[in-house]
């Protein structure tokens, strides 16, 4: 008879578990923990006392009503980084970056040179989402690193903790030996580009111009994502393998960069992509194998497509929750303007209000 699923450690529990003799039970306890702390940052940020900003500055946060539980979690987690088994380390690493425990960052800077490389990996990434400054020449010296997966981790903390500099990083990245190095390193630089004002974006920048060298790399993933890159900032160049994504003529490349070509195809206005897309989201071939059908028709609606359009605002009252929540997504990537009136009616009901808000923000 199966056991019903364990209900989540109190916080007391969390601090008697991390000391547990079983290390499955310390990495649980840790990642709860992680989970404590963070609501406890996130109700420090809504409110708490006058020098609850001071404190915040210098990352001393605390819940007022019972003495010091945050610093007293982070102190754990710090203890649980020197834990003889990887995947306690490893679970204390996230939990830290979870609660936001900039007064560990000299423990994850230790724990970047962990004899594991998964605890090495999720140091790095903790460090990435602390963003504090202070992690910056440790991240420079890791992004040369001779391990390919500090590297890979390496290149997403450097961007964000060091946004200045990250572009000469990233564009070193791109002739990493490592082609998950490589891919990650565009996939960071599509995500800046996300956050540059339209106006501001353009071809011939050094990250594009280096883009474009990779749009015949042996790897299908990067060439892919070079692609998406290329095209994205203005440049003709990568116009031709994203129609040949959407043909189905590119083996070997990934569901997720698959997609994002298909996408790019309507965001660009790729009219070319149409006969391709329409097989996609509705040839029969979807019935048998995934075809990317809704990112296709996300495409189609982006480029005008009367058929796509209709269905995913008809979608937008199916009282079906899956279908729904798919069409408000869809309509959120595909900008669809005819669907802002839905969305805004649907960001007022509890079961919808974050989907969408977030597709309302990508219209905006």
């Amino acid at each position: 008879m199966l056991a019903p699923p364990p209900l989540p450690r109190t916080l007391e529990a969390c601090f008697r578990d991390v000391a547990s003799q079983r290390p499955e039970v310390r990495a649980e306890a840790c990642e709860e923990l992680g989970r404590h702390l963070a609501a406890m940052d996130e109700g420090a940020e809504r409110g708490g006392s006058p020098e609850r900003g001071e404190r915040a500055e210098r990352g001393d946060r605390h819940d007022e009503r019972d003495g010091r539980p945050y610093a007293r979690g982070v102190e754990a987690l710090a203890h649980a980084l020197r834990d003889d088994h990887p995947g306690v380390r490893g679970r204390a690493a996230t939990a830290l970056a979870d609660a936001r425990a900039t007064t560990a960052l000299a423990s994850l800077l230790v724990a970047v040179e962990d004899p594991d490389g998964y605890v090495r990996q999720m140091a790095l990434s903790a460090l990435g989402e602390l963003g504090d400054p202070r992690a910056g020449s440790k991240l420079r010296r890791a992004l040369t690193d001779s391990r390919p997966e500090v590297r890979y981790q390496a290149v997403i903390a450097f961007s964000r903790v060091c946004p200045d500099d990250a572009e000469e990083a990233l564009v070193r990245a791109f002739a990493d030996d490592d082609d998950a190095v490589r891919h990650i390193a565009l996939r960071v630089v599509e995500e800046r580009l996300e956050k540059t004002p339209p106006a501001a974006r353009g071809p011939g920048s050094r990250a594009g111009e280096a883009a474009v060298r990779l749009l015949g790399d042996a790897h299908p993933d990067v060439r892919v994502a070079a692609a998406i890159l290329v095209a994205r900032l203005g440049d003709p160049r990568g116009h031709p393998r994203l129609l040949e994504v959407a043909r189905g003529g590119v083996r070997g490349v990934s569901t997720e960069e698959e997609h994002g070509a298909l996408e790019a195809c309507g965001e660009l206005g790729l009219t070319a992509a149409i006969p391709a897309l329409e097989r996609r989201a509705y040839g029969l071939a979807r019935l048998v194998s995934d075809t990317g059908a809704l990112s296709a028709k996300v495409a189609l609606a982006a480029l005008g497509h009367e058929r796509a359009v209709s269905e995913l605002l008809g979608d937008l009252s199916s009282s079906k929750a899956s279908r729904r929540d798919k069409a408000i997504m869809a309509a959120g990537r595909a900008r669809l303007r005819a669907a802002i009136p839905a969305l805004e009616a649907l960001a007022e009901r509890d079961a919808t209000r974050t989907l969408a808000r977030e597709a309302l923000e990508r219209l905006r």
